[in-house]
């Protein structure tokens, strides 16, 4: 690892949760995630916030994505709406009053020596930014009150430096007070490891093959101490704060890079920490400390080694974590942890690129769902139905989950085995076919009223209707002898909308495309409703042994049908 520099795959985040800490080993007691909605964003992402930007008791969302930065407000049930987008190249972002007018600001780091004060009006806009200077160029901001003036003051890591800026109340901030006794600053994580009543610094770092962390003891008026110093055995990619063990010192989860690992050392009350406890499959950045579970413990919750969903490590309250449980997502990692429908459970807003995306996981407490949301259906004919999926609910806590309903929206059907109940340890199933009446893309949800949660819990849905009917939907060519070409088979394409469609290309593809030709009358125009077409495939073989391929039908400007597998043997 090199020392920290603005590291664009790395995110910064800030978990909006209330922490709670008790003595003594609790139960187990699960919290489920199951993905609610993913909604894309506009170019790459570093960093998201959460927090009540327009006062109406439901979180909101704010990411730099690309070149802006966008805010979207929460609908309560897990999902986001766009509302405004403001333009500019940012990297770390944290919510927070810095006027003290009751509105959440922004504070961000921009691509240049300044930190950036958005503030923010308590509709869901913001004023034009005021900017600050730095040393050099800011790419992590922590938010806290380092001189007790009742006004917010930032950390940064302006690499080499660790530096704190007094707030001035207006949403600037006074010069920059550097600190370079740690080395390689990589993340921070504010709290009194003292226990003086003044707000420290931890970081954690790599620089060449040495791995460490620091506190930086705060004197009370802005400066810090020389960094108290340990070796970590593993490169750290995060660092949360938090009493693990409910003895009044602050402890510390640490994530790994490298090894998999969440690694928790226990304070010792004095800046230096003991006891390191090293729990394999998740870590990486960000770390989220939360009750998470209901038995009033501390958890975490980091990234798996897939970098995609989440694990969570319930706490024992003696800080000490029970394994990991994983819970899969098809985007991104946990960025924060906040209520996000209103349910009293913390939940997770996940950050992926590639595509770039911001997806919600809802704790549905004891009721585990697999697969998690959303389902999705590949391209269904028009007036047809689907195979079912099913999502199958287990009941992971001690007392049985009443079920009151389970009902779908939009174009799909449910059926179920879960009567009105779910037994401690059972499961049940619920069944999803997708019946589209209509062209296009389709959404829905199967929404779940249960004793798990306050909340209506639901299970996302989504399917693409096609007019174009396909048969049969794969040729089977049997063996044919190499260099040599079949009798052609035929692929009847029929448009059974209301109105003609044309298509836009027709093509073979897959490792053995090459054995497989086509020729067809679908190109030739537009296919009239009730219309159909031809498609004349033949194979000849390039190699003895098995030859696959798949016939791609496209729809231009629609849903294409699902394609037609190919398959043959050479001898």
């Amino acid at each position: 690892m090199t020392p920290f520099c603005r590291l664009r795959f790395r995110p910064v985040v800030y978990a909006l949760a209330a922490l709670f800490a008790v003595v003594g080993t609790a139960a187990p007691a699960w919290a489920q995630f199951e993905t609610r909605a993913t909604q894309a964003v506009l170019g790459e992402s570093f960093d998201l916030a959460l927090g009540d930007f327009n006062h109406d008791g439901i979180l909101d969302v704010t990411i730099p994505a690309g070149d802006s930065l966008y805010i979207l407000l929460g609908n309560g049930d897990g999902t986001f709406r766009s509302l405004v987008s403001y333009p500019g190249d940012f990297y770390s972002i944290v919510a927070a009053d810095f006027n003290n007018d009751g509105n959440l600001d922004l504070v961000v780091a921009p691509d240049g020596d300044t930190v950036e004060v958005f503030l923010g009006n308590g509709d869901g806009t913001f004023q034009p930014p005021k900017s600050s200077p730095t040393t050099s160029a800011a790419g992590f901001i922590a938010v806290g009150d380092f001189n007790g003036d009742h006004k917010l003051d930032i950390a940064i890591i302006d690499s080499p430096y660790i530096s704190v800026l007094l707030g001035n109340g207006d949403g600037t901030f006074q010069p920059p007070i550097d600190n370079d006794s740690f080395v390689g600053p990589g993340w921070l994580a504010l709290g009194d490891f003292n226990n003086d009543h003044l707000l420290d610094v931890a970081a954690i770092g790599s620089f060449g093959s040495s791995a460490s962390i620091g506190v930086l003891l705060g004197n009370g008026n802005g400066t810090l101490q020389s960094a108290i110093t340990q070796t970590l055995s593993y490169p750290p990619g995060s660092v949360a704060a938090a009493d693990f063990n409910g003895d009044g010192n602050l402890d510390v989860a640490v994530g790994n890079y490298f090894n998999d690992g969440l690694t928790v050392l226990l304070g010792e009350g004095n800046g230096s920490f003991s006891r390191a406890q090293t729990y394999q499959g998740g870590g990486g950045a960000p770390v989220i400390v939360g009750q998470f579970s209901p038995d009033g413990s501390l958890d975490v919750v980091a990234t798996p080694s897939s970098g995609l969903g989440a694990a969570e490590f319930l706490g024992n309250g003696n800080g000490t974590f029970q394994p990991a449980e994983i819970y899969a997502s098809n985007h991104g990692a946990p960025a924060a942890a906040g209520d996000l429908n209103g349910d009293h459970k913390l939940d997770l807003v996940l950050r992926g690129n590639l595509p770039e995306a911001i997806t919600s996981m809802l704790n549905t407490g004891t009721l585990g769902f697999s697969p998690s949301s959303p389902l999705s259906f590949p391209s269904q004919l028009i007036n047809t139905s689907s195979p079912s999926q099913a999502v199958q609910l287990t009941n992971t806590g001690s007392a049985a989950v009443s079920i009151s309903s389970i009902k779908a929206s939009g174009s799909f059907q449910v059926s179920d085995t879960c009567g009105g109940s779910v037994p401690s340890g059972g499961s049940c199933t619920v069944s999803v076919v997708f019946g589209p009446k209509s062209e296009g893309q389709h959404s829905g949800a199967v929404t779940l009223v249960d004793s798990a949660s306050s909340k209506p819990q639901v299970v996302e849905l989504g399917g693409a209707a096609t007019v174009a009917q396909v048969l049969p939907g794969s040729l089977k060519f049997g063996q044919q002898k190499v260099g040599t070409e079949s009798a052609p088979q035929v692929v009847t394409v029929t448009n059974e909308g209301s109105a003609p469609v044309t298509f836009s290309s027709i093509n073979i593809a897959g490792t053995d495309a090459r054995d497989f030709s086509q020729t067809d009358s679908c190109l030739s125009g537009a296919i009239v409703a009730g219309g159909e077409c031809s498609i004349n495939v033949t194979f000849t073989p390039k190699k003895s042994g098995s030859r696959t391929g798949t016939l791609y039908i496209n729809v231009a400007g629609g849903i294409s049908p699902r394609p037609v597998m190919l398959a043959g043997r050479g001898k």
